[in-house]
């Protein structure tokens, strides 16, 4: 019956999650027994504070995917984001918060700008749109300064990515509020159900009422909006605006979102599970440069994990078949 197929669907919903935190426990236990550095207080603080920034922009990548789309350009919309903040902050003299709302609104217009090249233009697959828009964002990121850096920001500014509340740092606490509102917003709003009614049938979306371009445009303007936000934190981090900041940011956002347990078919993933995604590349690298791993081959482990990650979603979607 219906009711039994549901059941089946959230145990096996419930193992993948279970599946998945599980894996980052075995995996800090494994690096743990080889580096007696990792479980330091200060190695720990470090490796939330730099997955933080994975953490955010995957937040974006994640709303694509369960469309069942992609962005291909987050990485590239986090360097014209911080780049205008330099213009607007540090080159304007421009007052702190309304540069950072300014560079906000050009990471979220650049969003939008995929999704109408979706829903308006139509092009097959946001895989091209969001090709196409990487690239632009990418030159103009290096053509608004000539390629230059900007740095000098503002204590304000730079707040968020290197300060501290108590013991904890504030971009950890950003990323607890973001993910929070996320998941209300997931699981408690009509436009967060409809994100995954459309990624699971588009058809039987758009047969039933839903907006699917209205939904569409929401998912890709908060994917720029969120790549823009971790370019903030990356900024208050490094003191500085660079054209070639984000590079491949993407890659490990959706191999974080994938191996949170969301799916390449859309409509099947929990935005909790991505930052614990989030979390086991973080970890993985973390543990490779403590163990004095060669660069070149953390890059190699990243990739593994990648392909295992795409890997299990292909074997998810068997066994979702199977039990159907």
């Amino acid at each position: 019956s219906a009711e039994e197929l549901k059941k089946q669907e959230k145990k096996v919903r419930r193992r993948g999650s279970l599946g998945i935190i599980l894996s980052l426990i075995v995996l800090c236990v494994i690096i743990s027994i080889l580096s007696p550095r990792f479980l330091t207080v200060a190695n720990l603080t470090n490796v939330l504070s730099q997955a933080t920034v994975s953490a955010i922009i995957s937040v974006g990548e994640f709303l694509a995917i369960l469309t069942a789309g992609i962005d291909l350009s987050i990485g590239s919309i986090l360097a014209i984001a911080i780049m205008m903040l330099g213009i607007f902050a540090v080159n304007m003299q421009m007052n702190p918060i309304l540069a950072i709302m300014l560079a906000l609104a050009v990471g979220t217009l650049i969003g939008l700008f995929n999704g109408l090249l979706l829903t308006k233009l139509r092009l097959p697959h946001p895989f091209i749109s969001t090709m196409g828009t990487k690239m632009i964002a990418r030159g103009l990121a290096l053509a608004v300064t000539a390629a230059q850096p900007i740095s000098g920001f503002a204590p304000s500014i730079q707040f968020l990515g290197s300060s501290f509340i108590g013991p904890i740092p504030a971009s950890v606490i950003l990323v607890g509020i973001v993910y929070a509102i996320m998941y209300v917003f997931m699981t408690r709003t009509s436009t967060g159900r409809h994100i995954y009614a459309v990624g699971g049938n588009v058809e039987a979306s758009r047969l039933s009422g839903i907006n699917v371009h209205k939904v569409l445009l929401i998912v890709y303007a908060l994917s720029g909006f969120f790549a823009a936000l971790a370019g903030l934190l990356l900024v208050g981090r490094v003191n500085a605006a660079y054209p070639l900041a984000g590079v491949d940011y993407e890659t490990d956002a959706i191999a974080a979102v994938i191996i949170g347990g969301a799916s390449f078919s859309g409509g099947v993933g929990k935005i909790v599970n991505t930052v614990i995604g989030v979390l086991i590349i973080a970890v993985l690298r973390n543990g490779l440069n403590l163990l004095n791993v060669d660069s070149a081959f953390q890059t190699v482990a990243i990739g593994v994990v990648i392909i295992l990650a795409v890997y299990l979603d292909v074997v998810r979607q068997k066994s979702s078949v199977i039990h159907k």
